[in-house]
């Protein structure tokens, strides 16, 4: 079966009682990731779907967790849902060198995340 869940997402207005909070309740391992502070990755433990945590970017969005599912396309995704009824609320956005992301909410209004792997060359 494919498209699983492959990252969950917090945005929240305090990033550091958060990062504290989930930290103490969960035994999760918080960091930064990639040296930088704005977003925070989390390790919940092995055969797990991962996660992190940011800042929220719409200051005035109540904090949320926000899954992503795996795509092969986020950009035909994207599109493939807004003919359904969807409305994109973050079209294609590169992550460096690993991925893309996308982001809408179906009819009813849910948010969804979607995530593309960038191919790895094989060697």
């Amino acid at each position: 079966m494919g498209n699983p869940f492959a990252h969950i997402e917090l945005n929240t207005a305090h990033l550091g009682k958060a990062q504290t909070f989930y930290a103490k309740l969960f035994d999760w391992k918080i960091k930064p990731y990639d040296g930088g502070n704005d977003y925070l990755a989390i390790a919940t433990g092995k055969n797990s779907t991962g996660g992190g945590m940011q800042e929220s970017p719409m200051p005035e969005a109540p904090p949320a967790w926000l899954p992503y599912v795996l795509v092969t396309d986020v950009k035909k995704t994207l599109a493939k849902a807004k003919k359904l009824g969807a409305k994109v609320m973050l079209p294609y956005e590169p992550i460096g060198e690993l991925g893309a992301i996308g982001i809408f909410t179906d009819p009813q209004g849910a948010p969804l995340g979607v995530w593309e792997q960038k191919k790895r060359s094989k060697k």
